[in-house]
């Protein structure tokens, strides 16, 4: 809004100071600080409003030190950081940006299936909340629109880097003087960093880009449901899924910039994608409701995000990842949350598996996901030797450490583009 209001002025009226809408750098500034006031006071009140309302959390007693501690405590706080996102987002963006409008719908979307789940959970007093194939269908209704908007929208272009290799050196990088529809995306750990999904149907002849996007849509679907579970998954700490979501927004805004500077995107020999730059707008506004939340959010929490905030901040950086074609770097930016999610996995394979085999199942881990492994004291027996540590951690010490693994994947991500 005021992006396209100082536009106007200063075309209209060579009003002063108008044209420092233009630069990216500002409106991310005043998209994180209005993002980071508005989850902080506007916060206070909706906590307030859920505790009037006596939305709070049912906790299940598994044992786990300070867990019966935080019945009661309000839920549905992702509230917070939606609104906190949107707010700047519709005043400091370019609104005729389609990848804008992308995390718009994402935000609203996943937002709307959190926040159904919730309702359910508090309001029905049903523990499961909405029905996991229900909840499946809303994700890959979004993971199918992201992608067929990025097949189809005139303006999803990019310019993709050429080498010149000199002694097995790059000596320079170019771009090809023209946008244009492509399935390429950024892989890490090969020479030019791209791979064109297309190139999987090479046996296709003329179909071979339809069914490379078709291709695409289908990744699409399965990102984002895998990402936003996984999210889901980690929100089981104070401050846990708050804060690597934070990181991770701040490693995205970074590749994002990057990706639409045609210079930076040349010192990285990464795709130029124009208009993408507006995605660090978004990104600095995520950041900064993700920090106002936490703090609300850290331990000890006044309030939890629910399933209303992990689905949709897990939706936020899949989609986003997307967007600025680095999708398949999200296994290393995402290390936390694909972890927690293996862990869920991992035990219940093993579970099953040796209660087939003995007619008793054996755990690996002493409870999952991953983070409640730390809170709980280990098992005595056969077990013990292989669920350590015996001791449990504090709750805090675990979250911080996992930001801690979260700050060093980030990095890893950034430094994977250079390293080939």
């Amino acid at each position: 809004m005021f992006y396209h209001l100082f536009a106007y002025l200063e075309r209209a009226f060579d009003f002063p100071g108008a044209g420092m809408f233009q630069y990216l750098t500002f409106r991310s500034g005043l998209a994180f600080i209005t993002a980071l006031l508005t989850a902080t006071l506007l916060g206070k009140k909706i906590i307030r409003l859920l505790q009037k309302k006596q939305i709070g959390e049912t906790i299940r007693d598994l044992g786990l030190e300070g867990q019966m501690q935080k019945k009661g405590t309000p839920t549905m706080g992702g509230i917070i950081i939606i609104i906190a996102i949107l707010i700047p987002i519709l005043l400091f963006c370019d609104l005729t940006n389609t990848y804008i409008w992308l995390m718009i719908a994402t935000t609203i979307l996943l937002g709307l299936l959190g926040f159904l789940d919730d309702y359910i959970k508090v309001f029905k007093h049903n523990k499961e909340g909405l029905n996991g194939r229900f909840k499946i269908v809303g994700q890959v209704g979004v993971g199918l629109l992201v992608g067929i908007v990025m097949w189809l929208a005139p303006d999803v272009t990019i310019r993709e880097n050429i080498e010149t290799r000199v002694d097995n050196r790059v000596e320079s990088v170019e771009y090809v003087n023209h946008d244009h529809k492509s399935t390429s995306t950024t892989i890490p750990f090969v020479k030019n960093n791209n791979f064109d999904y297309a190139n999987l149907f090479g046996w296709a002849g003329e179909h071979k880009q339809t069914l490379g996007w078709i291709f695409f849509i289908l990744v699409c679907i399965f990102i984002v449901t895998a990402v936003s579970n996984s999210a889901n998954l980690t929100d089981g700490l104070d401050g846990l899924a708050t804060g690597t979501s934070g990181i991770a927004g701040a490693a995205l805004g970074i590749l994002a910039y990057v990706s639409g500077n045609i210079n930076y995107a040349s010192f990285l020999n990464t795709m130029y994608i124009p208009g993408i730059g507006e995605m660090m707008v978004f990104a600095s506004a995520f950041i900064g409701a993700t920090i106002g939340f936490l703090w609300y959010n850290a331990y000890p929490a006044q309030v939890f995000m629910g399933d209303t905030g992990s689905l949709t901040l897990g939706g936020i950086i899949a989609v986003f990842a997307i967007i600025i074609r680095k999708e398949l770097l999200l296994p290393i930016l995402c290390g936390v949350f694909f972890v927690e999610s293996l862990s869920v996995i991992i035990q219940t394979t093993y579970f099953r598996w040796t209660k087939r085999r003995t007619g008793t199942g054996q755990r690996i881990f002493k409870m999952t996901p991953l983070h409640h492994h730390y809170q709980k004291a280990g098992n005595a027996g056969i077990q013990a030797k292989i669920q350590v540590p015996l001791q449990p951690h504090p709750e805090n010490k675990i979250t911080v450490r996992f930001w801690i693994v979260a700050l060093i994947l980030a990095a890893l991500t950034i430094l994977t583009l250079k390293v080939r």
